[in-house]
């Protein structure tokens, strides 16, 4: 395996297919990205901060609710404030959605994971099925159009 990449970093979470699938897609460019898995290793406030950010995104749109304390916490009251919200995310990095790519190109929130092939700065270099089976990447590197 070839050494990471510092200009490419996922924040990843093993568990979870996207997160998964967008780290496979970024292999699959030929880029071997760091990865930090935030639950084991979460971001600083300032590097939250600084990806959400980035993305152009409020804390609230970051909020992951599925399989999280999201709804026990009552988070959907709109009483939060963006600075108890990312207070919130980091005694809770479950509640941060994923997967985060951060590249030269750009940092976004992977969700679905083709959307890190608009910030790669590598070209996919052959075929690539999700977990589940879609094509997203065809023989010759080049993505496969949904079908209507």
């Amino acid at each position: 395996m070839q050494s990471p990449n510092p200009s490419i970093t996922i924040f990843h979470n093993p568990a979870c297919g996207t997160s998964r699938n967008t780290l496979a897609l970024i292999r699959n460019s030929g880029e071997e990205p760091r990865v930090v898995e935030y639950l084991k290793t979460p971001p600083s406030k300032e590097t939250l901060l600084e990806l959400l950010a980035a993305m152009k995104m409020a804390p609230r749109e970051l909020l992951r609710e599925k399989g999280t304390p999201y709804a026990e916490l009552g988070l959907a009251d709109p009483k939060w404030t963006d600075q108890q919200l990312v207070d919130v995310m980091l005694a809770h990095p479950i509640l941060i959605n994923r997967p985060i790519v951060a590249t030269p190109l750009g940092t976004r929130l992977c969700r679905p994971s083709e959307e890190v092939l608009d910030i790669l700065p590598s070209p996919q270099k052959g075929a690539f099925n999700k977990e589940d089976g879609e094509a997203v990447i065809d023989a010759e590197g080049r993505r496969v159009k949904p079908a209507a």
